[in-house]
């Protein structure tokens, strides 16, 4: 774990990383430390991810095993801060953990706010990048434009890259990489294993949580929500996720479009990401404090 804040007073805010096996905590240095400001700011290399890849994976890895390990988390960040709701942030595949956190334990959380937030199923995703792909690939890009008329279409993340689908104004993973190896929580050896760890966990992890995807699986939250989404995503198309949006109960929520962002707002546009979490917490707080006066109405 990574626990930043200037005041540990302050709202505890817990990232669930992407993935399933992608660390966010290599890039924290790049955007978070304003956001200290205002949050207790807890990073997680979960079970293989990260720095927590030489640790190894014992026994089989799975969302149940996930969510088991996150609630005992954030029944130690319960304590340990002595505040009774955590503010709760997923990234990608850490949305879908975060949703089914939300779902099954909302007296542990403030408010969800998912970025690059996952919906629908393999085949939609699909569907919505191939139909992105074919409005903005280069007409001498004939490997890409063969390989989207194939069924299904073949569609790699290097396509996305390419076309600023995953890192807005950037063409290829560099940036991140690069980010990482300045990380001061990282070695050399622990930058190098972020690739190996999210290889192992993708391929290890056992869904046995929910059946289908979670825009079937789950329609309410009890808690607030909040998507923020980057328009040029597609690698979790953002289009999907307005979609489930609007479908989703919740007793508060609000969607935030990031114009200058695809795949990575926090990291892409870490200015409005921290005005935007530090407003969504404001609401959550409001949300709480009208629950509790109609209760004692």
């Amino acid at each position: 774990m990574l626990i930043r804040g200037g005041d540990q007073r302050k709202p505890v805010l817990l990232f669930l990383h992407g993935g399933p096996g992608m660390p966010a905590m290599y890039l924290a240095h790049a955007w978070q430390r304003p956001l200290e400001e205002n949050f207790v700011v807890v990073h997680w290399d979960r079970r293989g991810a990260g720095k927590s890849y030489e640790a190894g994976l014992a026994g089989e890895l799975s969302v149940r095993q996930t969510l088991a390990d996150t609630y005992a988390l954030t029944r130690h960040l319960r304590e340990r801060f002595d505040q009774e709701r955590i503010f709760l942030v997923g990234h990608s595949w850490g949305t879908y953990l975060g949703m089914l956190a939300a779902a099954e334990h909302p007296e542990y959380y403030a408010a969800y706010v998912g970025m690059g937030q996952l919906a629908g199923d393999a085949a939609a995703n699909r569907q919505a990048q191939a139909a992105f792909l074919r409005g903005v690939a280069a007409h001498d890009d004939t490997s890409l434009l063969r390989r989207l008329e194939l069924i299904p279409p073949d569609i790699r993340e290097d396509d996305l890259f390419r076309y600023g689908a995953e890192l807005y104004g950037s063409q290829s993973f560099w940036p991140l990489l690069w980010t990482g190896t300045r990380a001061p929580e990282y070695s050399l050896a622990d930058v190098f294993n972020v690739k190996r760890g999210a290889q192992e966990v993708a391929a290890r992890m056992q869904y046995d949580a929910v059946e289908g995807p979670l825009d079937l699986a789950l329609t309410r939250l009890e808690i607030p929500v909040f998507f923020f989404l980057g328009r040029r995503d597609y690698t979790t198309p953002a289009p999907l996720a307005a979609a489930y949006f609007q479908r989703l109960e919740a007793p508060f929520k609000r969607l935030v479009w990031f114009e200058e962002s695809a795949h990575f707002p926090f990291f892409e546009e870490p200015a409005r990401c921290r005005a935007e979490l530090v407003r969504a917490w404001r609401e959550a707080e409001a949300h709480w404090k009208d629950s509790e006066q109609d209760t004692e109405r």
